[in-house]
């Protein structure tokens, strides 16, 4: 973190996820300063810290595209406009002030905007442990797989029956010497499709099972995991990473507190984007309205919608309409 500091700008973007970063990109777009603010340490929220090397089908334009490349290449869009990135801080307090509004981050940095764009995604997210793998975190066990190259040659076992964990299976399966999944049910979260593939793919799948506990070889390093079955089985898996995909809790922390009309973690928007506050509006799975699809292609459309409302808000003599982008 860098030196508390006071700043302004028009517009403030809570969250550096992909509807972030396109919504910095159309401010620009549209003549705004913009600051965008991200409790991680890293642009993509939950892309870049979820799922970087998976697939995403449902961006118009690419009949696929890797996560870590689509953040890339909304960076890169963004950047023609050269917006600031305050990463690692958290919006923490929001006042009325002289016609604008006063963000307070938790590293006492203040900033002056004329609006906030509220794209926090789910919120602040943190994986479900695994009971097993207490002190192992980061010896082998994890709960995201950033690159996979990194487990080029081992004993993969991946926790867990949802689609991520079926994902992470299904990606380390080609690179990893072996990968198993174990699951304590017998019945899974994850959409058909992939488990199909999965069995298809003869992975190795253990169910109505837990880990019990790692072990780790003679320099500290895991070596093997125990599983324990539900008719009292127990089985030995050797085991370099184990990948607990056990799903994340998540909540809104100070945004809670903004007088928002707050909904199952949700923001209440109307057809502006705009939320119950005064400027302060929302876009991307954060924001709800009656009828909303959750999806990345979604949330470019409400960034567009909130930006060019909020262009007018700032400046009543601005068009709403920004004209075509082919015209710049």
């Amino acid at each position: 973190m860098s030196t508390p500091e006071d700043m302004s700008a028009d517009l403030l973007v809570v969250g550096a996820g992909p509807t972030g970063l396109y919504a910095a990109y159309y401010a620009g777009f549209r003549g705004l300063s913009t600051v965008v603010v991200d409790s991680l340490p890293e642009v993509g929220g939950q892309v870049t810290a979820m799922y970087p090397e998976k697939m995403i089908y449902d961006v118009a334009g690419f009949p696929a595209i890797r996560g870590r490349d689509l953040v890339k290449g909304l960076l890169e869009q963004a950047s023609q406009w050269n917006p600031t990135y305050l990463l690692g801080r958290r919006a923490e307090e929001l006042h009325d002030e002289d016609g604008g509004l006063r963000i307070g981050l938790d590293d006492a940095t203040s900033i002056r905007v004329g609006a906030v764009l509220v794209t926090a995604g789910i919120g602040q997210f943190s994986p479900r442990p695994l009971p097993a793998g207490e002190g192992w975190l980061g010896r082998g066990l994890v709960h995201f797989v950033p690159a996979l190259d990194a487990h080029a040659g081992q004993d993969v076992v991946v926790v867990g029956g949802g689609d991520s964990a079926f994902d992470w299976v299904l990606a380390l399966r080609p690179i990893a010497a072996s990968v198993t999944l174990v699951h304590r049910r017998s019945r899974f979260r994850a959409a058909d499709s992939i488990v199909r593939q999965a069995y298809a793919e003869n992975v190795r799948v253990i169910t109505d099972a837990e880990v019990t506990a790692l072990r780790g070889d003679a320099d500290g390093a895991l070596a093997e995991i125990d599983v324990e079955l539900r008719d009292g089985t127990r089985l030995a898996l050797p085991a370099q990473t184990v990948v607990a995909a056990l799903g994340f809790t998540a909540d809104l922390g100070p945004l809670e507190s903004w007088g928002l009309s707050i909904e199952r973690r949700a923001i209440r928007v109307d057809t502006t984007m705009e939320t119950t506050r005064e400027r302060v509006y929302a876009a991307g799975d954060v924001a709800a309205y009656p009828g909303k699809v959750k999806l990345i292609a979604t949330g470019f459309g409400e960034a567009a919608t909130a930006v060019n409302n909020i262009a007018v808000a700032l400046d009543p003599s601005a068009k709403l309409f920004p004209g075509h982008s082919t015209d710049v």
